[in-house]
């Protein structure tokens, strides 16, 4: 989610759910140690809790950036060995280090004597050529055998050649049932699901397998979903949300204070608004939202006004959806957006 869930977004995000466990966009440990990092790690207090996604292949520089990082209160650290972007690649690092689970396991021995607070992975079930159900049990061994405090698993293989981050996202087929095997022959391990989840109703559904269920695009795209997580995870009501369950007023007034707290400090509006253009999927008016904050908020000058207009452009009079299935009650679960 590298450019996406920046602080603006992860501070909207946590109006809509108090529950869920939010991840930065992945940083590099060298950007850490020698780049801007009051800009890549500072973050508002309301974001709480929030983990901080590393990427990185050197043991040293990964513990710097820990060290680094410690002054800011991050609630988790999590290693990405999952992206398969060319990016990630150059630098030896993401999902190429699937093919070195010896290597991950030393990063996530190193990286947990340095740490005051959980380490966790989030990997792949493979890269290119290699079979899944012979690759994902024995990296799974040996990120429990160094203790990592949580694994999530991104349904997919990565082909490190050939396609395009995108098309890594959507072309290698999802395999859930392995991903769900390796939580039912490590019930003591927290391990969480990835890939291709849509919509809450089908987190419910892989919740009654897995420990938690991690929203990267679905939550971005289709903000508003976010609105149902918290009854979903306390199991209090049907998932997802209708407007009368959300104060969006509240929320819009909210975003405003924040938005003017950004511009005072030399942002600019659209910095805050990019990231509230998926809010109302399925609302009467969503277009019409969306076209205002897309087109109004990118001006030179623009000011909070814009969001009020945006607002009163929507419906929220009616239902944005009808989904019957419930959460499993009591379930020890996180949500995690990232």
């Amino acid at each position: 989610m590298i450019d996406w869930t920046d602080r603006h977004c992860r501070f909207l995000h946590r109006q809509l759910s108090s529950r869920a466990l939010l991840y930065t966009e992945m940083v590099v440990a060298d950007a850490i140690i020698h780049g801007p990092r009051e800009r890549l790690l500072s973050f508002s207090p309301e974001e709480h809790p929030v983990a901080l996604q590393l990427g990185g292949s050197d043991a040293g520089k990964l513990c710097e950036a820990i060290r680094i990082a410690s002054d800011y209160g991050y609630d988790e650290i999590g290693l990405n060995v999952g992206c398969p972007s060319d990016r990630v690649q150059s630098g030896t690092f993401g999902a190429c280090l699937m093919r070195d689970p010896g290597h991950v396991a030393d990063l996530i021995s190193a990286m947990k004597k340095v740490s005051s607070v959980p380490v966790t992975v989030k990997c792949r079930i493979g890269v290119d050529d290699q079979e899944p159900t012979d690759v994902l049990p024995d990296f799974l061994a040996r990120m429990i055998g160094v203790g990592a405090d949580a694994i999530w698993i991104h349904a997919r293989k990565a082909w490190l050649q050939g396609l395009s981050p995108k098309e890594n996202r959507e072309i290698p087929p999802l395999d859930y049932d392995l991903v769900h095997r390796m939580k039912r022959e490590n019930p003591d391990v927290f391990l969480g699901i990835n890939g291709g989840i849509a919509d809450l109703a089908e987190a419910a559904r892989h919740l009654s397998v897995m420990d938690g269920v991690m929203l990267g695009r679905a939550a971005y795209q289709n903000t508003g979903l976010l609105s149902g997580v918290d009854a979903m995870l306390d199991g209090s009501g049907s998932v997802g949300a209708t407007p009368s369950e959300t104060d969006w007023l509240a929320l819009r007034d909210t975003m405003i204070d924040y938005a003017e707290a950004v511009i005072a400090g030399g942002g600019r509006l659209h910095h805050v608004t990019r990231h509230m253009v998926g809010l109302f999927q399925g609302f009467a008016g969503a277009r019409r939202f969306r076209q205002i904050l897309s087109s109004e908020a990118t001006k030179p000058g623009a000011d909070t006004a814009i969001i009020t207009e945006a607002f009163a452009a929507v419906d929220f009079s009616g239902n944005r959806r009808d989904l019957s299935a419930t959460a499993p009650a009591g379930h020890p679960v996180e949500h995690a957006i990232g």
